[in-house]
């Protein structure tokens, strides 16, 4: 009866999936593979010169004891993890092409991240048109797409965004995701933490469906029950860092009978070769360790698993459903073209950006909010010739406006975004640089859009003065000023996590606002020549001189004293602009400097985020310089 139903599972996760690109069969292997961390000048093994193979077609589960290596071996395997680790791990046969062997597998993750305010099947369309190109139509798009909805039993959460799924859904739309362009071998890491025992039931058979397609699945699983043990095809058992059993889910209680080691009739085998691995029923690890010869014995995998049938039988079964042959790199290709994935990913974006709703209203109140405020603070001054240092003031307060409020949300949701993006982009599904340009292009228009409501109600407000150049050059550089500012948090919140991003942006802030002002009041006096390289390393300078060139710049008359005032002292304005240390100003070439700052800004941004998601040799360096300093300084304390 079992081995019907899986010939059965095993047909029909080939056929529902009929039309996914055809990938050949990927056999992993792994000797002598051993993995060591550095804690400054001491070192940890954290793997210790294991062997294992896993195959194609079987559901592979790495079990063992907390902190005996099982997530570090998965995600060694899968690439994730490279530094530090020896040893062969090969594909086929042949040894592992670290690139090519990335493009053709998936790495999902513990904790199910997904993209917001997006439906389960818009997700599914998006993913599609990134991974598949524009060489398959979109009608056999939407095919495979319910292909796969189908498969993982998703027909009732197609129309649910992502927020709103359950633990299990987001469980299968993660796994559904990746599957879109068929790849050979899947990673999977803890599939059912969090998940109750119909839920992690559900999840398991649905990963040996998608083995049976002839695929390598290989998963960490922390203590399966006993129902989801026996579904699994391979265990592999790692303890201490070595391989304490390679073989079938039923062999294990043979196995440990063998070693005088008998497993209670009503105890579950996982709990029980976990708690032996562990050290609970006394030292054994180093016999069961010698047993399978620490991975390299595999004469417990060909025990036989029911009515005879035993996994060579399986092995030889599932080779006849796949296409075999060795891997064509041609063949895993990316879907689409960089321009093409710009498209896509920035639709996806300004879809998400409409549909959050409550942020953009909450955005919108807060810029009337601070409008109304900084309006009635400097009321009717702009032509007030006994005001004209509290008009500056107005100037110095937009761009402090301009500064935090679009700064501060960027600090706050980035980081986690960039999870986000490092799931995907370690997945290929698009190249950063199609990714970066999308992000910087999908906000752009929300940041002019909220900072021109606040400049509609600020500068008529402030009587300034209503000419259509003097109005252009304000509220571009008010503009200018709230891109930079929004830029200037994505370069800090790239590398930092979201408490130490909300840290550390406004602590950046205060000596550029302070340099901003820094010889205020002075004339055309000189400065030293250190403050002055310092102050042009203030963008927000840029940004008061522009504001201040656009309301006094020539021609202006001069302003108008109240008859209750008997002298203005700043009446006229080339004189208060000279007093501010500003009479050789133009505004273009602060215009000028502020775009090469927003472009600078962008640069600097996709920089840190590509080294964040793939550092190269000089990063890492610096990161391993600073892990040390950062060790000497904790033992000194």
């Amino acid at each position: 009866m079992s081995t019907t139903l899986e010939v059965n599972s095993r047909a029909l996760g080939h056929a529902h999936l009929s039309h996914l690109p055809q990938r050949p069969p990927i056999n992993l292997a792994f000797q002598d593979l051993s993995y060591t961390v550095q804690n400054g000048k001491s070192s940890k093994i954290i793997l210790r010169n294991i062997n294992g193979d896993f195959r194609s077609g079987q559901l592979t589960a790495i079990l063992g004891p907390s902190g005996a290596g099982k997530s570090t071996l998965l995600n060694i395997l899968a690439g994730y993890r490279v530094a530090g680790a020896s040893g062969v791990i090969s594909t086929n046969g042949e040894p592992r092409d670290l690139p090519q062997f990335r493009k053709l597998s998936r790495y999902i993750m513990q904790e199910d991240l997904l993209q917001p305010f997006i439906t389960v099947e818009e997700a599914m369309l998006i993913a599609a048109d990134l991974k598949l190109g524009v060489d398959i139509s979109r009608e056999k798009k939407a095919v495979i797409v319910e292909e796969i909805i189908q498969l993982l039993r998703l027909q009732k959460a197609r129309n649910t965004t992502t927020e709103r799924l359950s633990g299990g859904e987001r469980k299968r739309i993660s796994i559904a995701l990746e599957l879109l362009n068929n790849p050979p071998v899947i990673f999977l890491d803890e599939p059912t933490t969090g998940l109750d025992d119909v839920a992690s039931s559900t999840c398991i058979s649905l990963l040996k469906r998608v083995a049976r397609g002839g695929r390598t699945v290989v998963c960490s699983l922390h203590t399966p029950s006993a129902r989801l043990f026996a579904e699994l095809d391979h265990v592999y058992v790692v303890a201490g860092g070595r391989c304490a059993y390679q073989g079938t889910a039923a062999a294990v209680v043979p196995f440990l009978t063998e070693l005088q080691l008998p497993c209670p009739k009503t105890y579950n085998p996982a709990d029980f070769i976990i708690e032996v691995s562990s050290g609970e029923y006394g030292s054994h690890v180093d016999r069961m360790v010698s047993a399978v010869e620490n991975g390299r014995n595999h004469r417990w995998r060909t025990y036989a698993i029911e009515e005879g049938q035993s996994s060579e039988f399986q092995e030889m079964e599932i080779e006849q459903l796949n296409t075999g042959g060795c891997v064509d790199q041609h063949n895993y290709k990316h879907g689409c073209s960089a321009c093409q994935q710009f498209l896509v990913l920035l639709k996806r974006m300004l879809l998400q950006t409409v549909r959050n709703k409550s942020y953009l209203w909450l955005r919108v109140g807060m810029h009337l909010f601070l409008g109304f405020i900084v309006g009635g603070l400097f009321n009717q001054m702009g032509y007030d010739a006994s005001k004209t240092i509290f008009n500056f003031g107005f100037c110095y307060a937009c761009t402090i406006a301009m500064l935090y409020i679009p700064m501060m949300p960027v600090l706050l949701a980035f980081p986690k975004e960039v999870q986000l993006v490092k799931r995907e982009y370690f997945n290929r599904w698009y190249g950063l640089k199609p990714y970066y340009a999308a992000l910087v292009i999908s906000r752009t228009p929300a940041t002019i859009f909220f900072s021109l409501v606040y400049l509609v109600i600020t500068y008529p407000m402030t009587s300034q003065p209503m000419e259509i150049d003097r109005i252009a050059m304000f509220s571009s550089t008010c503009i200018l000023i709230a891109l930079i500012s929004e830029s200037m948090g994505t370069v800090i919140s790239s590398m930092l996590s979201v408490v130490n991003s909300v840290f550390m942006g406004p602590a950046m802030s205060v000596p550029l606002m302070l340099l901003a002002v820094y010889g205020i009041g002075s004339g055309d006096d000189p400065l030293p020549i250190v403050w002055r390289l310092a102050r042009a390393c203030s963008f927000l300078r840029y940004g008061i001189e522009g504001l201040v060139a656009a309301i006094y710049g020539a021609p202006r008359d001069d302003l108008v004293c109240p008859d209750h005032v008997d002298y203005c002292e700043y009446k006229n304005v080339a004189y208060f602009v000279k007093l501010m240390g500003m009479s050789g100003i133009s505004f273009w070439v602060d215009f000028g400097v502020l775009v090469l700052i927003l472009l600078a800004m962008n640069l600097t941004g996709y920089y840190f985020l590509r080294q964040r998601l793939s550092p190269n040799y000089a990063f890492r360096a610096i990161k391993l310089i600073g892990n040390f300093v950062k060790t000497k300084m904790s033992s000194y304390s």
